[in-house]
């Protein structure tokens, strides 16, 4: 099994085909997908992001700016992501095909590296696998 993280990115295009939409239906059918997802054993986290209580910190420059974000227009937005464990990046691309409410966005797909992928004799690592362990992450 792996982790991958499906991001989904709006534009203002998709958000405006379903800002008249009742909210109470999206959420009935992004609640169903959670659902099947929960019910596949397969979603370890899901998290809507609020596309008004933002910042960016910009390190373009000689000292980092920090500006209210996300960005003056959406353009691609990120919208929230799931993070799944499954089998394959096949099967998170079927998963992120079922998505309710996708038209007009997109979704990335982007597999998450686990920390058995780095030296495992390396300090920081060693460290952080046991603050892992100890909060029930491993």
């Amino acid at each position: 099994m792996a982790k991958y993280m499906l991001i989904m990115r709006a534009t203002d295009e998709s958000y405006a085909k379903f800002a008249n939409i009742d909210f109470g239906e999206i959420l009935d059918a992004m609640g169903k997908f959670n659902d099947e997802l929960i019910r596949a054993g397969v979603l370890l986290a899901a998290e809507g992001l609020d596309p008004e209580e933002s910042v960016v910190v910009d390190f373009t420059g000689e000292t980092p700016v920090v500006t209210d974000g996300p960005y003056g227009e959406t353009k691609e937005l990120f919208g929230g992501y799931y993070v799944l464990d499954v089998a394959s990046k096949q099967e998170a691309v079927e998963w992120a095909k079922r998505m309710p409410y996708t038209e007009g966005g997109k979704i990335e797909i982007r597999r998450v590296s686990t920390i058995d992928e780095f030296p495992q004799d390396n300090e920081w690592i060693q460290k952080e696998r046991a603050w892992r362990e100890r909060t029930g992450q491993l």
